[in-house]
């Protein structure tokens, strides 16, 4: 376990390095794409019930894929996470405007305030279709590497306890983001498939 946890931390520390030397036009072009590459992907054009993450800067932008989602009427969550554990819920988001007006966390992302309590959690209700991964690293086998919190992979079980079973996920990646492989352990849930930028 240990020397997954080392390879991982490695493997972090390397992937931050080569998201830092991309140009935020780069990052706004790959974003760009792989948002239209996932508006014809017919597990996103099926699904009711989407939860997309708030991006952040070394992060593919989700801002036009949450524009699309209440263009095309589907239902959005969002996550909300909380700073002294690893849970984490996926909130209702009424409409894009919201987000603009939500509390900024210590990581610089924009959630709903803690004691907003009057959100649909998803896995109170209908469950969700398809969830948009973040992460810092892929690879094509679908093995993910996270913050290092377990925020999804935790969320990801409570998924399999639902009525409606797991979601199906697929992480949004830049290019630079994709590794050979990931070192995984036990707790890591892998993803149903990884999108990023290929030479189509």
């Amino acid at each position: 376990m240990a020397a997954v946890h080392t390879a991982k931390q490695a493997l972090r520390k390397e992937i931050r390095r080569r998201i830092a030397a991309l140009s935020d036009e780069e990052k706004r072009r790959q974003s760009a794409a792989l948002s239209q590459k996932l508006f014809r992907h017919p597990k996103y054009v099926s699904c009711q019930r989407i939860a997309v993450f708030v991006s952040m800067d070394d992060e593919v932008c989700t801002e036009e894929i949450i524009k699309d989602v209440f263009k095309q009427g589907k239902r959005c969550f969002i996550p909300r996470y909380e700073s002294n554990g690893n849970h984490m819920d996926m909130l209702k988001l009424n409409s894009l405007q919201e987000v603009e007006t939500m509390p900024l966390t210590s990581w610089n992302i924009r959630q709903p305030a803690d004691d907003d309590n009057s959100r649909e959690e998803a896995l109170a209700s209908g469950g969700l279709d398809l969830i948009l991964m973040p992460g810092l690293g892929f690879d094509r086998a679908g093995n993910r590497l996270g913050r290092g919190k377990g925020f999804y992979d935790t969320y990801l079980k409570r998924c399999m306890r639902h009525p409606k079973g797991k979601p199906h996920t697929i992480a949004l990646a830049f290019k630079e983001q994709l590794c050979q492989e990931i070192p995984v352990d036990a707790n890591d849930v892998p993803l149903d498939e990884v999108l990023y930028e290929d030479d189509e």
